[in-house]
């Protein structure tokens, strides 16, 4: 496996997934069931609101090829086939979703020790080109991830990044939506044993002069259940617990509150998800 700064989508990874991973309001059920000849096929039902979605997916390996389809109650038929180290480092992803006429895909990965590109075009007359490359190593990178429109000769996205990891710390900083938007993320390792880490992530919005502060935490009570809180500066709390009765089954509980307004009802959301 490469060692290296990894692709643009990793930069602030870790804070996202202790801030905002896991937490939703909604009810999912997930099953997971596999053949004999090895072909994955997972179900899972959500609901939200009064509405229920539901969708079903299989997944098929053969060597350094992988096809996954997926069915949903919308009646859109989602396919991606992913081709990993057709040469050292690189990985080809097709995609496309049925009937949408515009949403073929095809994404090249590239990684290496000190550098993480991805690219993608749309397979249309008029595609949109997204570039994004991080130069680096697993300690200090730097990044871009650009996407222009060919139909109009513009881009509609420039982003820049920033990723320091220094022993059980990991410090991030972005610029978004072309320079309207700063980010800056915190991860703190405080205890490897218990899964314990602390996170915070502050947005700020030149347009609006908005600013969003989120801090949450983690901590496993033991081997099979973790425990996780966050906050922001708008008031709204939120709190979740994840156990896995065993290695086929995990249970998710996750509570939400407006502290800025108590009188009003908690949010509660329910995950279930089985597998073999």
């Amino acid at each position: 496996m490469v060692k290296g700064p990894g692709l643009y989508s990793d930069i602030g990874k870790r804070a996202r997934d202790l801030l905002f991973k896991d937490y939703q309001n909604d009810h999912k059920f997930t099953i997971t069931t596999q053949t004999l000849a090895g072909v994955e096929i997972t179900s899972a039902g959500v609901r939200k609101g009064e509405a229920f979605l539901a969708d079903v997916s299989t997944k098929v390996k053969n060597k350094n090829v992988t096809t996954d389809i997926k069915v949903d109650t919308n009646s859109n038929l989602r396919t991606t086939i992913t081709v990993d180290e057709t040469v050292p480092g690189l990985k080809t992803i097709f995609s496309f979703i049925y009937p949408e006429q515009k949403s073929g895909k095809v994404e090249l990965q590239y990684l290496h020790d000190y550098a993480g590109i991805s690219t993608s075009i749309g397979l249309t007359a008029t595609p949109t080109v997204n570039i994004s490359a991080v130069l680096g190593n697993n300690l200090v990178s730097v990044g871009s991830d650009v996407s222009f429109e060919t139909s109009s000769g513009s881009l509609n996205k420039c982003n820049f990044g920033l990723n320091v990891t220094h022993a059980d710390l990991i410090a991030s900083l972005t610029v978004n939506d072309r320079g309207d938007s700063l980010n800056a993320s915190y991860y703190h390792v405080v205890s490897p044993l218990t899964n314990t880490a602390v996170g915070a992530e502050l947005s700020h919005s030149f347009s609006s002069n908005e600013n969003v502060l989120t801090i949450g935490t983690q901590h496993a009570l033991d081997p099979v259940t973790l425990l996780k809180a966050k906050v922001n500066n708008y008031g709204k709390a939120s709190a979740l617990i994840q156990h896995d009765w065993s290695r086929q089954a995990r249970f998710s509980l996750v509570g939400e509150v407006d502290t800025a307004a108590i009188q009003k009802t908690a949010k509660v959301g329910l995950a279930c998800a089985l597998k073999p």
